[in-house]
């Protein structure tokens, strides 16, 4: 079974997400706008996943609910076309990452330096690519919110993505 491990962001700055991700992103059904921690991973144990799950409690205990900044919106292109809300990177965001990614986790290093974001659209033509994002831009985002937890999701049969279980941050 494959897992992920997001933080979704507040409803308003989803339904703003939502907005261009109907027309532009194919995974617009599958799964929510979210800011991605650890990319998919896969194991069918049951035990594995408690444990991953017992983890990622720790993980979640070290860290105080913080600041999530939304400030513009860029693109991974030439390497993919992607246009994303890009987000402020943090301690709080940083650690996350890097402790879900630490050799005591899964012990798998990420395939990509961490850019934190929000994917608004993806698998676009390089001419639908140049048009939608020469437009957003010109709109841009300024969004903050405080996020004070992250999830574990595991994917369906239909490939659409659904809550595991939920981790809050800080001393509870």
């Amino acid at each position: 079974m494959n897992y992920g491990i997001v933080i979704f962001p507040s409803k308003k700055l989803q339904d703003l997400a939502n907005s261009y991700r109907k027309r532009y992103d194919p995974h617009y059904a599958l799964v929510p706008p979210h800011l991605t921690l650890r990319n998919v991973f896969s194991t069918d144990d049951d035990g594995h996943i408690k444990e991953i799950a017992d983890k990622l409690r720790n993980i979640a205990k070290k860290y105080d609910p913080f600041n999530l900044k939304a400030y513009k919106i860029s693109s991974f292109q030439p390497v993919n076309n992607v246009i994303y809300f890009k987000v402020d990177s943090n301690p709080e965001l940083e650690g996350l990452h890097n402790d879900m990614h630490g050799p005591e986790f899964l012990g798998l290093e990420p395939e990509y330096a961490f850019v934190p974001h929000i994917t608004v659209a993806q698998k676009l033509s390089n001419d639908e690519h140049s048009d939608v994002y020469g437009s957003l831009r010109m709109l841009g985002i300024d969004h903050e919110e405080i996020v004070d937890r992250f999830h574990l999701l595991y994917q369906l049969e239909n490939g659409s993505w659904t809550v595991y279980e939920t981790f809050r941050l800080g001393k509870d």
